[in-house]
């Protein structure tokens, strides 16, 4: 008699032959095949339930293999680097490790794939992360690393996918590895990207992070999708020691009398339109109630321009560019980045001040340039907006200037990861210049709600 088997199938498990108490928590009959169906992430329960019962059956769903490559580095982890891998290794291979950016917790997951020893795909946000990723990963296990994304198609035991290719491709890959490996786990918890983690098979799977939790909560779902979090250092842990010692300085920079004037009257618009309407833009949907009903009328319309003219007003204020000046002038044999919101203060500042910008627009193989002129000293100031907020590595810097930027403290806290990268004698500094009696003030002191601020 032929054994039950376990099959692959488009991103789940068919159980065939399996009499119907034998079948996992897990299954459910799918008519259209006449057999129990699982889904792919279930696939490690499904095993240990078969085991479990005294059920001989043919495993034909894994296709990932043992991965027969040593790790070639000949660099000596960091204690706490190492007690990261331990903990993941204990808590049974499945877990998210949250370390500040600069601590290296791309060199954790190189030691946990080389631990594991199972083929493994590591899945980033970007392209620039990927590339990061295929170099590093190259120089640690050696050639063929495999790529998807960016018109790259190929898979090997080691890949590297970004988000999109990895969840629109699942139904290729997912029987295939062993390991996962997310980079910037908080971006996995969402409708597309987590069909990365539901439609694989990989029993063994590890999130990295600076910034897990997010304002929507869902960093929740991170426990089912990859595991709990089993090692947590942050910034202030670490700072000093395996990070370049830092401080934050919050400047009060002040309107001119006809932009304050100009200000509030646009404040008072948009305001009194959010109040006659009912919006609560503290509410969750309330901004997307605010551009509902901005778009319905023309005084809608008119509240949204006095909106984004107030924005203007304080993101680019002449003040600003003045205290900018000074301050790079100050730091003038730094490497300084400049933050702002959005890409007119970017190009705004780039023409005043005669410095580089980087945007979203900016091409791949100019952005990679001006980022080695910047390392290299050639360019000392960089200006962007948010593109270089993650996953950008860049040594050099030691100053940040926050002109502008959202509330939300993910983002603060990354701005302030990208100077703390360790250097002999290093003294990294974030300046963070706010319009005074303005909506900065408020967004300012929410993003500013971390321990790495509370604490400089």
């Amino acid at each position: 008699m032929t054994p039950p088997a376990l099959r692959w199938d488009r991103g789940t498990l068919l159980l065939e032959g399996l009499p119907e108490e034998a079948w996992p928590a897990s299954a459910r009959f799918d008519a259209r095949v006449g057999l129990p169906r699982a889904p792919a992430a279930a696939y490690h329960e499904v095993v240990l339930h078969l085991h479990g019962e005294g059920v001989a059956f043919r495993d034909e769903a894994r296709a990932y293999v043992a991965l027969e490559r040593e790790h070639e580095g000949d660099r000596v982890p960091r204690p706490y680097q190492a007690e990261a891998v331990d903990a993941w290794w204990r808590r049974g291979r499945r877990g998210v490790v949250v370390l500040p950016t600069g601590a290296g917790k791309s060199f954790v997951a190189e030691l946990c794939i080389a631990r594991a020893a199972r083929s493994a795909l590591v899945v980033a946000p970007t392209l620039d992360l990927v590339g990061q990723w295929y170099d590093a990963l190259r120089r640690a296990f050696g050639e063929p690393v495999g790529l998807l994304g960016g018109g790259h198609h190929e898979l090997e035991a080691i890949t590297v996918a970004t988000y999109d290719s990895a969840w629109m491709q699942v139904e290729r890959w997912g029987d295939r590895f062993g390991l996962l490996v997310f980079d910037e786990v908080h971006h996995l918890p969402g409708p597309s990207y987590a069909q990365a983690a539901t439609g694989s098979i990989a029993p063994f799977r590890l999130g990295l992070t600076a910034t897990l939790e997010r304002p929507d909560g869902a960093h929740a779902w991170l426990d089912e999708l990859v595991g709990p979090v089993v090692f947590r250092r942050e910034i202030t842990d670490l700072a000093g020691d395996f990070l370049a010692p830092y401080r934050t300085e919050v400047l009060t920079v002040h309107l001119d009398a006809a932009d304050r004037a100009a200000y509030a009257q646009a404040e008072d618009q948009w305001r009194g339109f959010v109040a006659a309407r009912g919006i609560r833009l503290g509410g969750r949907g309330g901004w997307a109630h605010f551009l509902r009903e901005t778009a319905r009328s023309k005084e809608g319309r008119e509240a949204f321009r006095a909106w984004r003219r107030a924005r203007e007003l304080v993101q680019a204020a002449p003040e600003k560019l003045r205290r900018l000046a000074e301050i790079l002038a100050h730091h003038r044999d730094g490497r300084v980045i400049v933050f702002t919101h959005d890409n007119a203060t970017v190009h705004a500042i780039s023409r005043a001040l005669l410095v580089p910008a980087i945007t979203h627009q900016t091409d791949v193989k100019e952005r990679r340039a001006l980022l080695e002129a910047f390392a290299s000293g050639e360019l000392p100031v960089i200006v962007t907006s948010r593109v270089l907020n993650e996953g950008v590595d860049v040594p050099a810097a030691d100053v940040a200037v926050v002109l502008s930027g959202t509330a939300t403290v993910r983002e603060h806290v990354q701005r302030l990861g990208r100077i703390l990268r360790p250097r002999e004698g290093k003294q990294a500094v974030l300046y963070e210049l706010v319009v005074a009696e303005s909506h900065e003030a408020r967004t300012s002191a929410r993003r500013r709600d971390h321990a790495a601020y509370r604490e400089s």
